[in-house]
């Protein structure tokens, strides 16, 4: 996926949108695999499930990105999508600060729970409408310090 996107944003100046806190583990091994010349770091937090296993609905920014994004390329580094209305929801976020183009990455996807359109550019994974934990994700803030991925039983 790495070198992927060193191809796609070759010649451009990047700046990878790290949705907090779940994506951290994968963006940080991720941008390890991007070589470009200028690829900058940024973070935006937000919430919709409150500790609970599923969206509320609402999405909350709790964290805002600090970057200029006018005039730039941004990569948006998310750790699963689901129901594709947090993504949604940043993704028309950030287009509103100006970039020339913004893609999703996300190590997980769940296409099968979507409740609104959306498909990353770049997908580590697809699978099924479970919910997980570890390598970042968490369950009401627990958890995401398990190596791997597993389903959360009851």
């Amino acid at each position: 996926m790495g070198r992927q996107i060193t191809a796609d944003f070759a010649g451009t100046e990047l700046i990878v949108l790290c949705v907090l806190k779940g994506a951290m583990f994968f963006c940080a091994d991720l941008m390890r695999h991007i070589t470009l010349e200028f690829a900058a770091l940024d973070f935006i937090q937000v919430s919709s499930y409150r500790n609970e296993k599923f969206s509320s609905g609402v999405v909350t920014i709790l964290k805002e990105p600090q970057l200029d994004m006018h005039g730039k390329s941004v990569l948006i580094v998310e750790d699963i999508i689901d129901t594709g209305l947090s993504m949604k929801e940043v993704f028309t976020y950030i287009e509103s600060r100006g970039p020339v183009v913004v893609k999703t990455a996300t190590f997980l996807d769940k296409p099968a729970a979507r409740k609104v359109e959306f498909q990353a550019e770049y997908v580590g994974f697809s699978i099924e409408p479970q919910f997980v934990i570890g390598y970042g994700l968490d369950y009401a803030e627990k958890y995401r310090n398990l190596p791997d991925v597993q389903v959360l039983s009851d």
